[in-house]
């Protein structure tokens, strides 16, 4: 794998990962304060989760099947 390949997947989990948790962040601190600040935690998990996604990719495969064997 390349680095222009892996730095396709961390863009895209990257982005995927903030999306989550910011909604998440809105979800559990409400309107006001998840918009205010909620992009902050959201930054810094897109951007670990991102250079980290074949773990992520990996987890999400094992959830996948674990899920689908019950």
């Amino acid at each position: 794998m390349n680095k222009s390949q892996y730095m396709i997947g961390v863009w895209i989990t990257g982005v995927l990962s903030f999306v989550v948790i910011w909604i998440y962040a809105l979800a559990s601190w409400g309107l006001l304060i998840g918009l205010m600040v909620g992009w902050i935690p959201a930054l810094i998990g897109g951007v670990i989760l991102g250079f980290l996604w074949p773990l992520v990719l990996l987890a999400v495969i094992g959830i996948f099947i674990l899920v689908s064997k019950h």
